[in-house]
């Protein structure tokens, strides 16, 4: 059996321009599992109003983290595919993205070609969600459900409570611990709508999880948990990133250490929304020491989690 490693990542524009995001925009968000809308009533706003105003700010944003090799979420998907595969010599280690290229229809009918037989899916969300790891199972459920051939398929669904990322969290932490002393750690994690929640979705316990394992590894020390990047209206997960670091200085929390457990590789909602503008509410409010811990980005010792998990499944 030829073993095949798949790392799926939500995706990225190609380029930061209108036109590239309009694109991925208009895929992202036509995803029933993102937008659960009616059709009626979601797709002519998509089309008549939120592609028509939205790919250009948002491209303006994608220019001010973009970067010579591309996306930092594309660069760094692809670092730690060219990591994993370096530890597993003997497999077929790919990545692809839900949503824009390289797709995972296209990336799994490659594997195909170099001789796959068994296949291993690790979507690079920690925490499961019905709005980013459903949607891979269905596309994957797409590609196979009329093929004469389906591999040994498995899929991880979420690894919140792995050992070895919660340790890697804890020890981020500690090395900024080492040096400063801060009021707070805020854990930030990308927020879903109340409705997904209420409906079943394991997320918003899975987030609470996290944040409380590894501070069983930290000890007494104060901490917050927050969620962010609210698109939309209706009700979304509170208390919201942006909202908590306002008030924290009025608070006499005036020093802050964010983490971002739920993003294993710096994007625009890591570098532009949390360690720009949200650093910006926290000092425009009063705050005096503002400092991000980057996800794990091209870290050879989260490569070594991604094998774990993998050997577990």
């Amino acid at each position: 059996m030829k073993k095949g490693i798949l790392l799926v990542n939500l995706g990225t524009p190609e380029e930061p321009t209108p036109k590239a995001v309009k694109s991925f925009l208009a895929e992202f968000l036509s995803d029933r599992r993102v937008i659960r809308w009616p059709r009626g009533v979601w797709l002519p706003i998509l089309h008549g109003i939120v592609l028509q105003i939205r790919p250009r700010k948002t491209a303006r944003t994608y220019q001010k983290i973009w970067r010579e090799e591309g996306s930092p979420l594309w660069i760094y998907t692809k670092k730690q595919t060219v990591l994993l595969q370096a530890l597993m010599p003997d497999a077929i280690v790919r990545y692809a993205m839900t949503y824009g290229d390289p797709g995972i229809q296209e990336t799994l009918a490659e594997m195909k070609q170099a001789g796959m037989t068994d296949l291993c899916v690790v979507p690079l969300y920690p925490q499961y969600s019905e709005t980013t790891v459903a949607p891979i199972y269905d596309q994957i459920s797409r590609v196979y459900q009329k093929a004469a051939e389906i591999p040994q398929l498995r899929i991880s669904n979420s690894f919140y409570d792995h050992e070895g990322y919660i340790q890697l969290l804890a020890d981020q932490i500690k090395q900024h611990l080492a040096s400063k002393t801060f009021d707070m750690i805020l854990f930030s994690y990308h927020g879903i709508p109340v409705s997904i929640v209420e409906q079943g979705d394991p997320y918003e316990e899975q987030c609470k999880r996290t944040t409380q394992k590894v501070m069983e590894k930290l000890g007494d020390i104060p901490y917050a948990h927050s969620y962010q990047s609210k698109f939309g209206p209706g009700q979304w997960l509170t208390p919201m990133t942006s909202e908590t670091l306002k008030a924290f200085p009025s608070q006499n929390v005036k020093k802050v250490l964010v983490i971002t457990p739920g993003f294993v590789a710096d994007c625009l909602e890591t570098i532009e929304e949390i360690d720009d503008e949200n650093r910006g509410y926290f000092m425009e409010n009063g705050g005096d020491y503002f400092e991000y811990v980057h996800p794990f980005n091209d870290s050879p010792k989260f490569t070594n989690i991604l094998h774990s998990i993998i050997e577990e499944m």
